[in-house]
């Protein structure tokens, strides 16, 4: 999907001409993030590995149908628009299954090392699928790049078959899945973690990710003058900076008190943003792109970590179904920050976004002091 978002990204700027666009078709990605908690639910009721195979194979018919648009030359941006909403339908259930297989599968006091591991695998997706993209997008064409894309769809779900998946018990089946759901915001509304969890996980999404899910196209283009080459390039060094991270946490970090480096890395985060926005200097950008690769690592798996370490089994699936509807800040922020580039340019937008950022951060802490003096310890089971 990190080709597919390089690939659609920079053709959709190259169109029309419009970073608000670009900031729609980024937010069409997430379309499905609504549906995410009715998807935890389900995920707690049937196999998940199933799930992520039918997941997986309907963004794969997806990304043929555009492919067979582009291969007879009728391709248009607004097939571009529909497919992806199409395909974003399939993203966060993604997202809510990986997460909820990664818990089953390793004891808790390995969450931190398991879910830096994981998400290596996704850092390195970034790397390949950004030069690769641009490689056949500026030699080739669009056409022959979507069936790059393809053919990984393909490869992810046959190496999917061989995910070994924890059953759930089948007389929780037979309860209704309305009452299932009922019972998981109930649960999550008298934790006293996870709610403000929750909170940064949208704010994070709404005022952080949008610069590096969906807005780089512009920031290459308008502000260091570059082509779909360069865009790879910022990509692959951001994406170089979040795999040192993951493998960072994967090999070094232990889970003692996670939500406290979680809102460290989070600060860290949003003041290399600030940095960022103030540059159009290569020298000076990507380094710095790479350091809030490592950043947004370290914040969103300790925040994983976080939510695993204190949500029982049969919950999971529902507490990572709910969680996912944080996501929604992400289209919000990025159809928001398309608008005010458009009006205001690329550094008042950036700079904004990550100065709210940094002010909603405190008044969490505030509101939240075991952000930072840790949560009780749940017991293990």
């Amino acid at each position: 999907s990190e080709m597919e978002t390089l690939i659609l990204g920079w053709y959709v700027l190259v169109a029309t001409d419009s970073p608000f666009l670009v900031g729609v078709l980024g937010a069409l990605r997430f379309s499905g993030t609504l549906t995410a908690p009715i998807v935890g639910v389900i995920a707690d009721r049937m196999s998940r590995k199933v799930m992520l195979l039918v997941l997986r194979a309907g963004a794969g018919l997806s990304a043929v149908a555009l492919l067979l648009l582009a291969a007879f030359d009728l391709l248009e941006p607004w097939h571009v628009f529909v497919i992806a909403a199409i395909g974003g339908f399939f993203r966060p259930a993604d997202n809510v299954i990986r997460q909820a297989l990664i818990a089953d599968t390793v004891p808790r006091d390995m969450l931190m090392n398991a879910s830096g591991l994981a998400r290596t695998t996704q850092d390195t997706a970034r790397i390949v699928g950004a030069l690769l993209g641009a490689v056949l997008l500026s030699r080739l064409g669009l056409g022959w790049a979507y069936l790059g894309v393809t053919f990984f769809y393909a490869a992810s779900v046959l190496l999917g078959l061989g995910i070994s998946s924890i059953k759930p018990d089948v007389a929780f089946k037979h309860v209704n899945p309305v009452t299932d759901l009922k019972d998981g915001v109930r649960y999550m509304m008298k934790s006293p973690v996870i709610k403000p969890i929750m909170f940064l996980a949208f704010l994070v999404n709404l005022t952080a990710f949008p610069l590096t899910n969906g807005l780089l196209p512009v920031v290459a283009r308008d502000v260091y003058g570059s082509d779909e080459n360069g865009l790879a390039r910022m990509v692959a060094v951001f994406a170089v900076g979040a795999l040192a991270g993951s493998l960072a946490m994967a090999a070094l970090v232990t889970s003692r008190r996670p939500e406290r480096f979680m809102m460290f890395a989070m600060v860290t985060w949003y003041v290399l943003l600030i940095l960022f926005a103030g540059t159009n200097s290569n020298s000076v950008g990507l380094p710095l792109l790479a350091l809030i690769g490592a950043s947004i690592s370290f914040s969103m798996i300790s925040m994983s970590v976080v939510l695993m370490t204190f949500t029982s089994f049969e919950m999971r699936g529902r507490v990572m179904g709910v969680r996912m509807l944080a996501v929604y800040g992400l289209p919000v922020g990025l159809v928001a920050g398309g608008w005010l580039i458009e009006r205001y340019g690329v550094q008042a937008a950036i700079t904004g976004y990550a100065v709210g950022g940094l002010i909603c951060a405190g008044l969490a802490v505030a509101r939240w002091p075991s952000l930072l003096t840790g949560f009780a310890r749940p017991e293990r089971g």
